[in-house]
């Protein structure tokens, strides 16, 4: 077997050119046949028991081509990947120059690498220092949150419906006169001014008194998720069964007893302002090193590559897909609901891609510069978090060599960053 390797006219790009004996070729062929050969069902024969010949003979001699390629060049590819320390960012693009049974198999594969990153400064960077102070007014906004948690929902009889009350309803819509699928509910709350409905359905409500029944009309988004009805003029019949509000109780000792595990409110103010303090110092932390990370982007200089670009947009793409999962909601249902095709959605992903993409790079090559590691401390306590999250072994996990080597470099990611930070000019 012989390899050729050259660079193309763009960069970060090389053209492998193979040349594959004709005996492993052949005998990669042959081991497809043993393979697939109890799916084919010729005269004559049982089924199965066709010999390779006479499968070649009835289906065409290229039958198994594309099969034996797929058997026998992955391996070879990614090991010469390996001898010749060619690090691919991107799926080769094969191109078959002779396949033939009796020949060599000649092909090229042309392949993204890594690009070459030029660090610009690093150590010594100016950050303004981020600050954020506990005022009385955010521990009277969380006191209210607690209070909001705590209110006690009571039955209103002797007035109509105003914003901020809980409706109890049953509805049916219709468009142009016709039901439509989830367009009816019975016995649904409805908080009036949450806007979880319809926009202009909640505002109509206002006023209602409780058994009363009215006519609703409101027009659906053009974006809505449901092609039946987006963009459309809709009616809903409404019936008001109880009107409930919340009270909320007053803010004193017995709110920090009955709310926490606090005997004054005093305890739980201190308590409140302690947890906002933390809360704070982990907000400037984020910001201080995200400043840090973006100074040094903006002074490094790289070529990224389309392939790690679109590898991430792929990776975007299934966290989205993910997070959907969770709600009910697929990939589909997310577009036609935003009104995005995937390639609009992809096209407006690229530069976050690419800020992604050329962060790693950049971290990559401050951890390679400074021969920076995570400490042994670190990745045994990663271990830990991650065993617990999979319910496994911290040893289990240790025997797998990718796994390891995929938290090691996250970790030293973070010790990058760090670094970044305590070589900075806060002012």
């Amino acid at each position: 077997m012989s390899i050729k390797i050259e660079k193309t006219k763009n960069a970060n790009e090389l053209k492998l050119s193979f040349e594959i004996e004709a005996e492993k070729f052949d005998e990669a062929i042959k081991k497809v046949y043993e393979k697939s050969a109890r799916y084919f069902n010729i005269p004559g024969f049982r089924k199965g028991k066709a010999p390779m010949a006479i499968v070649e003979k009835t289906y065409g001699s290229s039958i198994f081509y594309e099969d034996a390629f797929n058997e026998l060049v992955p391996e070879i590819y990614e090991k010469e990947l390996e001898e010749n320390k060619i690090e691919a960012v991107s799926k080769p693009e094969i191109e078959i120059e002779q396949m033939e049974k009796g020949k060599d198999l000649k092909f090229t594969a042309v392949v993204q690498t890594r690009p070459e990153v030029k660090l610009g400064k690093y150590k010594g960077i100016e950050l303004k220092k981020v600050e954020y102070n506990v005022s009385d007014h955010d521990i009277e906004h969380e006191l209210g949150h607690m209070a909001e948690r705590n209110a006690r929902v009571v039955t209103v009889e002797d007035r109509p419906v105003e914003k901020g009350d809980i409706t109890v309803i049953d509805f049916e819509g219709f468009v142009d006169g016709v039901k439509f699928e989830g367009g009816k509910a019975e016995g649904h709350e409805l908080e009036i001014g949450s806007n979880t409905f319809i926009p202009g359905f909640e505002d109509q409500i206002i006023g209602m008194k409780s058994g009363e029944e009215k006519d609703i009309n409101v027009k659906f988004p053009d974006n809505y998720f449901s092609e039946e009805v987006k963009g459309k003029d809709a009616v809903f019949h409404v019936k008001l069964h109880e009107i409930k509000k919340k009270e909320l109780p007053e803010i004193n000792d017995d709110f920090a007893k009955d709310a926490s595990e606090f005997d004054t409110l005093k305890e739980l103010k201190n308590s409140i302002k302690e947890k906002l303090e933390k809360d704070n110092e982990s907000r400037a932390k984020y910001e201080t090193e995200e400043a840090a990370i973006k100074a040094v982007c903006k002074d490094a200089e790289v070529d990224i590559p389309s392939g790690m670009i679109e590898t991430e947009l792929d990776n975007m793409v299934k966290e989205v897909e993910s997070r959907l999962s969770y709600q009910g909601m697929n990939m589909d249902m997310y577009l036609n609901m935003i009104g995005k095709t995937m390639e609009e959605f992809r096209k407006e992903g690229e530069e976050q891609a690419k800020e992604s993409v050329k962060t790693r790079l950049v971290l990559e090559e401050v951890i390679a510069e400074e021969k920076l590691e995570p400490s042994e401390e670190k990745i045994n306590e990663r271990l830990a978090e991650m065993a617990k999250i999979y319910g496994k072994k911290e040893e289990e996990l240790k025997e797998n060599a990718n796994f390891m080597e995929y938290i090691t470099k996250n970790l030293a990611q973070d010790v990058a960053v760090e670094f970044l930070v305590k070589n900075a000019k806060i002012k």
